[in-house]
């Protein structure tokens, strides 16, 4: 178990070539340590430095030689990201520099910090609630510019003020009942408990619509599960490639170019899709076709959106009506493609599917109206920023959470005793609790924090 009362240091930048790169520090002893490697050029060590002043000097390797110019800025406890003392050496970008300027650190008397390590300090010393903590790694991972404002939200707190207006709401139903309980003898107003019924219903419609957002939260956070299908030379690698803006598949007017599935991450719009071409689907003697055939296949029952590709150039066929056949109970957006082409009856045959755009992979026409048909078959909750869950463990919670309380108001309405609500009440609070972080186990802490990268 790591010690969190050492020092820590880590590179907070990534792995290549770049124009700054950043070392950090966090721990008691953390000053101390930067007094050894840090020389400011004023002479006057960090430690007589006042806090968030950058200062300029020199960094010196384990040896004491020069190893960058650069500037370093502290700040002292309880004021800062982690809540202990923490620095920062803003050093020139040099993946070197910076591995050898984290060597002299350790040889300072600094350890290696774990992944995610700086933000679980700051959750531990009370900088910030567990929903906020997690947020940090969302916003590092978004691709898409609603996920970063949803992940700044969090971060600031969004969802940890929801929830606890219901937490707070829950607490006042069991304090009064324990007061009433525990202090018969105080002039306590006396307890009523269908006096609470609006409280507890209010809870479990905030904590519905909450839980609500998940289901497209999932998406904003990981993209949709899309598969591209069509029969071969409908033009789906073509589409994928004018999708992604650059030849990612290999396009040739052979059919059967593609054998195999390829799957790429494509922001369509302000809307994440995780894209997976696929071979074509037609009945096929070939032994490597058919397996890209049946991954295909498999590739459509997993997907959440199915863009199913025609070539609006040629007659439909019996390969375009077996697309057609797998699309049906799929979420699907058919794409008439090679508008630029003289047109056939195409788009005819498929009304059923409600969703028909025409396009032109070589041209790029219609992807606009692309775009808004798939904002308009996956919409965002109506949320506010940051209120938006994206996260399975928060889901979790806010769900049982959601259960306790309406298992509290049906017991309330059935007349049961007080403790059979307030029992409840507190499993809900207990829910919501791992959620904020209010109580949580440490080896569930410890998997929250395991995806941050090193440094965050």
């Amino acid at each position: 178990m790591a010690d969190y009362s050492d020092t820590i240091a880590a590179i907070a930048t990534g792995g290549v070539i770049s124009a700054v790169g950043i070392l950090r520090l966090s721990g008691k002893d953390t000053i101390a340590v930067v007094d050894k490697v840090f020389r400011p050029l004023n002479g006057r060590p960090m430690s007589q430095t006042e806090d968030r002043k950058l200062m300029f000097g020199s960094l010196l390797d384990e040896e004491g030689e020069l190893l960058d110019l650069c500037l370093c800025t502290v700040s002292r406890a309880p004021h800062s990201y982690t809540g202990e003392d923490t620095a920062e050496l803003q050093c020139h970008g040099s993946p070197m520099v910076l591995r050898l300027g984290l060597q002299s650190l350790f040889a300072a008397g600094a350890r290696q910090a774990l992944a995610g390590e700086f933000t679980k300090r700051a959750f531990l010393n009370g900088r910030m609630d567990l929903s906020s903590a997690e947020a940090v790694a969302d916003i590092i991972d978004a691709e898409t510019p609603m996920a970063v404002r949803n992940a700044a939200g969090q971060l600031n707190g969004a969802i940890f003020r929801r929830v606890q207006l219901v937490y707070d709401s829950l607490t006042d139903i069991c304090a009064h009942f324990h007061a009433v309980l525990d202090y018969p003898d105080e002039d306590i107003e006396p307890f009523e408990l269908a006096a609470y019924a609006d409280t507890l219903s209010g809870a479990e419609k905030d904590l519905r619509a909450l839980l609500e957002t998940h289901r497209r939260g999932r998406v904003l956070d990981r993209g949709i599960p899309t598969a591209l299908v069509g029969k071969p030379n409908a033009g789906k690698s073509s589409l994928l490639n004018a999708l992604l803006g650059y030849d990612r598949a290999i396009v040739t007017s052979v059919p059967g170019t593609t054998r195999d599935t390829i799957s790429e991450r494509v922001l369509l719009g302000s809307t994440l899709l995780r894209l997976t071409d696929t071979a074509g689907l037609h009945d096929t003697a070939d032994e490597v076709e058919k397996l890209g055939v049946e991954r295909t296949r498999e590739a459509i029952e997993a997907a959440e959106l199915v863009l199913a590709v025609f070539d609006g150039s040629r007659d439909w066929d019996g390969e375009d009506e077996e697309v057609l056949a797998l699309c049906r109970g799929k979420e699907c957006i058919a794409l008439v493609n090679k508008s630029d082409l003289p047109q056939r009856e195409v788009a005819a045959h498929l009304a059923e599917l409600g969703r028909v755009c025409a396009v032109s992979a070589l041209s790029g026409e219609g992807l606009e109206e692309l775009s808004a048909m798939v904002a308009e078959a996956f919409p965002l909750p109506s949320a506010a920023v940051g209120e938006i869950l994206t996260n399975e463990r928060q889901a979790e919670a806010v769900s049982r959470a959601v259960e306790s309380v309406s298992a509290a108001l049906s017991a309330l309405r059935s007349g049961f005793t007080p403790d059979a609500v307030l029992t409840e009440a507190e499993a809900a609070m207990a829910a919501l609790g791992e959620l904020t972080g209010q109580n949580i186990r440490e080896e569930i802490t410890n998997r929250i924090f395991s995806r941050f990268c090193v440094g965050k």
